[in-house]
């Protein structure tokens, strides 16, 4: 019998410990270790923020959901990992054994690394979390109480985009339907090097069209952006050329603020010699396995991958929605052939593919494979893509609670997308 721990119950932890769970008998235990008793769904918080979902309809408890399936739950932090004796401490002082361990953690959010920003510490919020969106929702009926200057953007370092451009357009859109639009101008500042980078070196037409998408919603931006520290109602930004010199030295006042902030790997994780990169990410090969430890697996944000190119201000790769699903289903795969005595072949597939919604409309993109060159770079906007991601929400959701393995992304996504999959 094996023992199987699964660190985190996100958009990679979940489908992990299903997929397992579908792949061995029930002689092998299955627990997934995650802080709360909570799943909720990150891609709807930018709609938290402004009232368009309610915390209960993009979150609910793990624990039912995951017996049914009898995959055990333990809701407390990770404190300690010790991966030589194949153990690990959690902050409730339990320690546990495994046979095998997934890490989909998630990142830790690096506010402290630009003084100032944060929404515990200091003055700008987030959507990175459903407690940080929370508390951004209370700060944006402030903004329409008293309406004034607005910045959203991602900082220097940032590796997530796709939802400060979503949260830019789709806070716009808002504003517009309150009649509020008039008296909060809208700043985007960003660490990409121009407009629909992306952390992907650009896909398709995205520098053109979310340009054109900017310019038509009367949202300013600033791009090769490095915030040098954030006061109250100030924001302290330096503009870069290519090479990396300081030609801008900005003082922008806001009244109400949200930055991506740069991702790093949890703390204990970092304490471990051998497992992770310089930033704190997992280190895996093309199986998802850790090169240090052969028994550990990684799936999702807090897997290392490395920049696509060198930017005057650093800019990390996004680890998009089906990129994580691929993941987590080949490390599941890998681990039940290992345990039967298989050779593992199973591979993720580094391929991009993101519906952003901006409120009224949206927009799609697909970089096969992530990083260029590509056997395809399709971008398209439309109100379909609004409508898809609202379905893709509620379907998500779904498929958490009952527990399928399927891969909803290759099954769904692209094939209303009408793209056929040209690698895995």
């Amino acid at each position: 019998m094996a023992q199987i721990i699964v660190l985190g119950a996100g958009l990679g932890g979940m489908p992990a410990a299903y997929e397992l769970r579908s792949l061995l008998d029930e002689s092998h235990k299955i627990t997934v270790v995650n802080p709360v008793d909570q799943f909720q769904f990150v891609p709807s918080n930018p709609w938290i923020v402004t009232g368009w979902r309610k915390p209960e309809e993009i979150s609910f408890p793990l624990s039912p959901f995951l017996n049914k399936k009898n995959i055990d739950l333990v809701a407390s932090p990770l404190q300690k990992l010790e991966p030589l004796e194949n153990k690990l401490q959690l902050a409730n002082g339990d320690w546990l054994q495994y046979d095998y361990l997934v890490i989909a953690t998630g990142p830790e959010l690096a506010f402290d690394e630009v003084p100032g920003s944060g929404p515990e510490q200091g003055f700008t919020h987030s959507v990175c979390s459903l407690a940080h969106s929370i508390t951004a929702a209370e700060a944006y009926q402030e903004l329409l109480d008293q309406p004034g200057p607005v910045i959203i953007g991602a900082m220097q370092g940032a590796s997530c985009f796709g939802p400060a451009y979503e949260f830019a357009f789709v806070v716009d859109t808002d504003l517009k339907k309150r009649k509020l639009r008039h008296k909060t101008p809208i700043t985007f500042v960003t660490s990409e090097p121009y407009i629909g980078h992306l952390g992907l070196g650009g896909v398709g037409d995205s520098k053109g069209m979310l340009e054109a998408e900017l310019r038509q919603r009367h949202i300013q931006w600033v791009t090769n952006a490095r915030v040098i520290k954030v006061e109250k109602g100030m924001m302290h930004v330096q503009g870069l050329n290519e090479a990396g010199e300081v030609v801008k030295d900005l003082q922008m006042p806001f009244d109400f603020s949200m930055m991506i902030p740069a991702f790093r790997g949890i703390k204990p994780l970092r304490e471990v010699e051998g497992l992770v990169n310089p930033r704190g990410f997992v280190t895996i090969d093309d199986y998802q396995r850790n090169q240090g430890y052969a028994n550990i697996f990684s799936s999702g944000v807090c897997v290392a991958i490395p920049p696509i190119e060198k930017t005057p201000v650093p800019c990390g790769v996004p680890k998009t929605g089906y990129m994580i699903e691929s993941m987590s289903r080949a490390l599941a795969e890998n681990i039940a052939a290992e345990i039967k005595g298989q050779p593992i072949t199973s591979k993720g597939a580094w391929n991009a593919i993101c519906l952003a919604d901006m409120g009224d409309t949206g927009v799609a993109f697909v970089a096969m494979p992530q990083i260029p060159p590509r056997n395809v770079a399709w971008m398209k906007k439309g109100k379909w893509v609004h409508l898809a991601k609202v379905a893709f929400e509620k379907y998500f959701i779904r498929k958490m609670q009952k527990g399928t393995p399927e891969p909803i992304y290759e099954k769904y996504v692209l094939k209303a997308m009408g793209i056929t999959l040209m690698d895995k």
